[in-house]
């Protein structure tokens, strides 16, 4: 049935709910598993010299091409780890693996797969329950383990996989987070910024001073620059609209663009069911409304209102198009030794 995909929203929205719940103690409380060492292929849920869920392409999706791919994708996977038995997730848990490969990295990395090779690494994630917890305290902790693994695991990728290839950053939720102060870290206004072709942050709203000297993309095929959204069901106005959303960067995701312009289905490239099976083309419409992104539902049923979890879903084949496009316009690719570490 039609309504299956936001059926299966729902669900996964109801579950996370009652997941909420951090863990009793704090941080200190727990003992954390080992580090991840980048230099197994077992701890990168997506390589380029791996099969794995990085590497599809549904029906109507252009094909993956990672081996002419001129540019590289690191990506970082939203939280899949519900637990309130630990802070942080143990990133060589098989279980929580499989979970997060079949969906999060299925439908979101895979996006990349036409223009970049696509490098994904497991990392320790704070639980769910860490974003709705009293004790900021431990949550700061937990985040900082998860951003130290990120950022050791990019920094094996500059040592061992770049060799000076443009680079796309891209994040969901907890990985769009992450993804900023990895941006914050490694790019802005450093030498590296010379090979950042865009960094794909929806999920997480951010402000434009944020960065001081990486811009928000403002047309399509800007390059160097910087694109977030969280998108609602059209018409919805968050109860934190004015607080956690004020002055937001939101791009359209299919326009490219930050004005205000209502962009109808005839321009909408295609979302992508939870099935994984075919690009759905000229569904929803979307715009940009007070830090958020308005969509409308693709099915005449849609009953949740926030599709946080449709981020990239519902603007699948646009994603998918754009960063070829950008990728494209970065130039022809060739190895910056200058940068290169």
């Amino acid at each position: 049935m039609k309504q299956l995909f936001f059926l299966f929203l729902s669900i996964v929205l109801l579950l996370a709910c009652n997941r909420r719940e951090p863990p009793k103690d704090p941080f200190e409380a727990y003992q954390l598993s080992p580090p991840p060492d980048y230099s197994q292929m077992y701890l990168w849920s997506c390589h380029p010299d791996q099969e794995d869920f990085g590497d599809g392409a549904p029906e109507g999706a252009s094909p993956a091409d990672q081996a002419n791919a001129i540019a590289d994708v690191f990506f970082i996977y939203p939280t899949t780890f519900y637990e309130k038995t630990a802070w942080n997730a143990n990133a060589l848990d098989v279980e929580l693996n499989a979970r997060t490969d079949e969906w999060a990295v299925r439908h979101q990395a895979s996006i990349f797969n036409e223009s970049c090779r696509v490098y994904a690494p497991r990392y320790r994630q704070m639980t769910f329950g860490g974003f709705f917890t009293e004790d900021t305290a431990s949550r700061y902790k937990a985040l900082d383990v998860a951003y130290t693994d990120v950022k050791t695991a990019f920094e094996y990728y500059l040592r061992h996989f770049n060799q000076g290839r443009p680079i796309v950053i891209a994040g969901h939720s907890q990985g769009a987070a992450l993804g900023i102060r990895l941006v914050q870290e490694f790019f802005d206004g450093k030498p590296l910024q010379q090979q950042l072709v865009a960094a794909y942050l929806p999920g997480w709203p951010f402000r434009e001073n944020k960065f001081s000297d990486l811009p928000v993309c403002e047309s399509p095929d800007q390059t160097g620059c910087v694109l977030g959204w969280c998108t609602w069901k059209k018409g919805t106005i968050p109860e934190s609209i004015d607080t956690y959303y004020k002055d937001a960067v939101v791009i359209n995701p299919i326009s490219w663009r930050r004005d205000t312009t209502y962009v109808g289905k005839e321009n909408h490239k295609g979302f992508l069911g939870s099935k994984y099976k075919q690009i759905k083309p000229h569904s929803l419409d979307a715009q940009v409304y007070k830090g958020i992104l308005w969509a409308s539902s693709p099915f005449k049923i849609s009953p949740i209102k926030n599709y946080h979890i449709g981020d990239y879903n519902l603007f699948w084949m646009d994603i998918r198009a754009n960063v070829s496009m950008r990728v494209n316009a970065f130039g022809e690719g060739e190895p910056n030794e200058e940068h290169a570490e």
